[in-house]
């Protein structure tokens, strides 16, 4: 270590002490066992402008503190040279850096407490669920993924039969399916396509809502909507509904339960969906819809008993053509196609109507053999395979 002794220092003559950078620069090279001598006092030519200059310094921040309220402020001109103790005063801008900086590092922690506490408040599910049990806002676009919630732990009861179910928080009946904003569109006037909107909800309310369908009645209504120039379709559909097999399916457009075997636990049906506006070919406007029914369901003779939910999800593409352009009859939409997939109900029963498992069922049936399903996923188009998979909740 360095013997070379501090510089001395006067203690009646602050100006004599050296600068931060001289003392630095000696300390440094002592610690390396330099050999260069320590530095030397300022000269007594040195001190006395260094008075001078703090001597200036101080009248002029005197002259700020007095002569420079209720007038014009003056150009000071650039800053006085930092002092040899103080250094470089900082700028403005650092410091408001430093005050913002510190505003935002409270902000942020602020709102790491908030998430830790109610997560759902920054990451909802992505269908619009917050936990909080209100009503989702209407479904205006495809969801970018699935509900949360737990998996199915078959708690519904008749008192709460979407309890443990996405579906508790979706609107419930007719009033779910809301119909979008009408707007000229292919040549058809406003007020056509607000025609072709609410018939396209009626068709959906009568095949899927009517109390009288749901328990295997004829869905005349919904019939009713749909054109009868549109070749074969009316009179399969009709042929499905007298006898349905596999090939004939009623199911494909209507939900139906057999009375004589289930029944609504209620009168409360969930539904989640969209229905959105396209321009067809010159003088067609398309209405595509798509739409999930949530039905909890008891046994019709045992209506205390279990709960049981199926899921039905319907795609259908409506369309409204000019009659005066197409073979059209007016006043009807011709249906352009139609998918369905029913979930959480007997695969290989083609009778047409859904039979609903129970969770106190025995095996019976066909078992699952098609992948696993979330029958509340919504994020991908429909694309039927005739496959019967094992859905992961109801």
């Amino acid at each position: 270590m360095s013997t070379v002794p501090p510089p001395d220092r006067s203690d009646d003559d602050p100006d004599s002490s050296l600068s931060d950078e001289q003392l630095e620069s000696f300390l440094r090279e002592a610690a390396e066992g330099g050999g260069t001598s320590a530095p030397k006092e300022p000269s007594a030519r040195a001190r006395m402008v260094a008075r001078r200059l703090r001597e200036e310094d101080e009248a002029a921040r005197r002259a700020d503190a007095t002569g420079g309220r209720g007038g014009k402020r003056k150009d000071q001109g650039p800053p006085p040279p930092p002092g040899w103790r103080t250094g470089p005063a900082p700028s403005a801008g650092a410091s408001r850096k430093r005050r913002v900086g510190a505003v935002v590092g409270v902000l942020v922690l602020a709102a790491l407490a908030v998430v830790a506490v109610r997560p759902s408040l920054v990451w909802p599910d992505d269908d619009g669920g917050d936990g909080s049990g209100q009503p989702l806002a209407a479904e205006t676009a495809r969801p970018t993924g699935a509900p949360g919630g737990p998996a199915d732990t078959g708690r519904a009861t008749r008192e709460h039969p979407f309890r443990d179910s996405p579906a508790e928080q979706w609107a419930e009946g007719a009033d779910a399916i809301e119909v979008p904003e009408a707007k000229a569109l292919s040549g058809l006037s406003e007020d056509d396509v607000a025609f072709a909107l609410r018939r396209t909800k009626d068709l959906l309310v009568a095949a899927n809502l009517d109390p009288g369908v749901l328990r295997g009645e004829q869905p005349d209504k919904a019939l009713a909507v749909l054109d009868p120039k549109q070749p074969k379709l009316l009179p399969d559909l009709r042929r499905s509904l007298r006898e349905p097999d596999e090939e004939h399916d009623p199911l494909l457009l209507f939900t139906r339960f057999d009375p004589a075997e289930t029944r609504l636990a209620g009168d409360v049906v969930k539904v989640r969906g969209r229905m959105t506006l396209a321009a067809g070919e010159p003088g067609e406007v398309k209405v595509d819809a798509d739409y999930t029914f949530v039905y909890p369901l008891v046994r019709t003779d045992d209506p205390d008993g279990p709960v049981a939910r199926t899921i039905v999800r319907r795609e259908l593409t409506l369309t409204l053509n000019d009659p005066a352009a197409w073979d059209v009859t007016e006043g009807k939409l011709v249906l352009e196609k139609y998918f369905a997939e029913h979930n959480n109900t007997n695969c290989d029963v083609h009778d047409g109507y859904l039979h609903p498992g129970f969770a106190d069922d025995g095996p019976d049936g066909e078992r699952p053999t098609g992948p696993a399903i979330d029958p509340y996923d919504r994020t991908e188009p429909l694309t039927p395979d005739g496959s019967c998979g094992k859905v992961t909740r109801t």
